[in-house]
């Protein structure tokens, strides 16, 4: 628990007495974000705002993991460790991707192809070491079951050793691509996915805490305990991110001082996505990530319904923040009014998470 504390003020304080350091270094590197000639006109005052702030608030909280578990005298945990391997490998895929922007001042950088191959390679990666590190009963830190609050009864494994974890592979595959472009097509308006991820870190601290609290290896395997490796571990982890980008976010709303980058979008979608598979409530994701659900909806149905109709649009524009911008409201009225909703979908996946506990007494 103090280990919790530790890493969330720790990070909160790097990120919120840092930020200002790293805007000036960013500045002398020339890091400016390149703005989409097709966007809002109004953004166009952005252009040269530093970006790739994801490393400010991911090596923030990376470093408070490590000091929460020195100053407690605690070994770090293959689950943290699988949290922290996804988002700085989700984070740096960003990263190529924010350095080849600022270097040709283009609002394109890697190719979509080019990202969902880096972001495959972190997701395999994460997927067979997962499998590995099993603790005294047998755990290891992800399960080839599918879940929701806990492991579903369907395994991957009984469709065969090989068939089973090839199709286990490919479901961490499309929770990780799926959860990172989701938050990176969030990332649009001045403090929206910063804002929105921090809900989501603060689900699966309480997730976590909850489910060390209730774990069977404690409660003697006592009705609705929850067969999870590390859950406190994970809490610390989440806490660690939550304050990171807490900070963040104190320099990062309207007018932002630095960007976020796909370097930061990437890695939170990548710690999101580790979180809801190491604490088994994959399938919960839907709804503690139901904002990032909707940004990434809107963007396949104006798509398809653009070819279909040969021209035609649902929304003003996609990403739906820029529809409601186009609509005439204030930059900060769309992000206020999306926190609310991706706190209300937040409150209501934690919600339904402690609801199963109570039907399983």
């Amino acid at each position: 628990m103090i280990a919790l504390l530790i890493a969330g003020g720790f990070s909160l304080l790097y990120s919120l007495l840092l930020t200002p350091l790293f805007v000036r270094i960013f500045n002398r590197l020339k890091w400016g974000q390149p703005i989409r000639v097709d966007g809002p006109k109004e953004h166009e005052i952005k252009r040269g705002t530093p970006t790739m702030g994801g490393l400010i608030f991911i090596s923030g909280s990376v470093i408070a993991y490590f000091v929460g578990k020195l100053v407690m005298g605690e070994q770090p945990t293959p689950s943290a460790l699988l949290v922290i391997l996804m988002a700085v490998g989700a984070g740096l895929v960003g990263f190529i991707d924010d350095f080849m922007k600022t270097r040709q001042q283009k609002s394109a950088g890697l190719g979509g192809w080019a990202k969902i191959a880096g972001q495959i390679i972190i997701a395999v990666s994460f997927a067979l070491l997962g499998l590995q590190f099993a603790n005294d009963a047998g755990l290891t830190p992800v399960s080839t079951h599918i879940s929701i609050f806990r492991d579903l009864p369907f395994d991957f494994m009984v469709l065969g050793p090989i068939a089973g974890i090839i199709l286990f592979i490919i479901w961490v595959m499309v929770i990780v691509t799926a959860t990172t472009n989701a938050v990176n097509v969030t990332d649009g308006l001045d403090g929206l996915a910063a804002g929105a991820s921090i809900f989501a870190f603060g689900a699966y601290l309480v997730i976590g805490f909850w489910q060390s609290a209730q774990n069977c290896a404690s409660t003697a395997g006592e009705a609705g305990c929850y067969e999870v490796r590390d859950p406190m571990d994970l809490a610390v982890i989440a806490a660690a991110f939550l304050g990171g980008v807490a900070g963040f976010l104190w320099w990062n709303t309207n007018p932002a001082q630095i960007f976020m980058g796909d370097t930061g979008s990437m890695g939170i979608g990548g710690a999101i996505a580790a979180l809801a598979i190491l604490t088994h409530t994959e399938i919960l994701l839907l709804l503690i990530g139901g904002l990032f659900i909707i940004e990434t909806g809107s963007v396949i149905l104006q798509r398809i319904y653009f070819k279909v109709t040969k021209g035609k649009r649902i929304f003003l524009m996609s990403p739906i923040h820029h529809h409601f911008e186009l609509k005439g409201w204030a930059e900060v009225t769309v992000v206020v009014r999306f926190w609310i909703i991706a706190g209300l979908f937040v409150i209501a996946g934690v919600g339904a998470f402690y609801g199963e506990w109570l039907l399983q007494q």
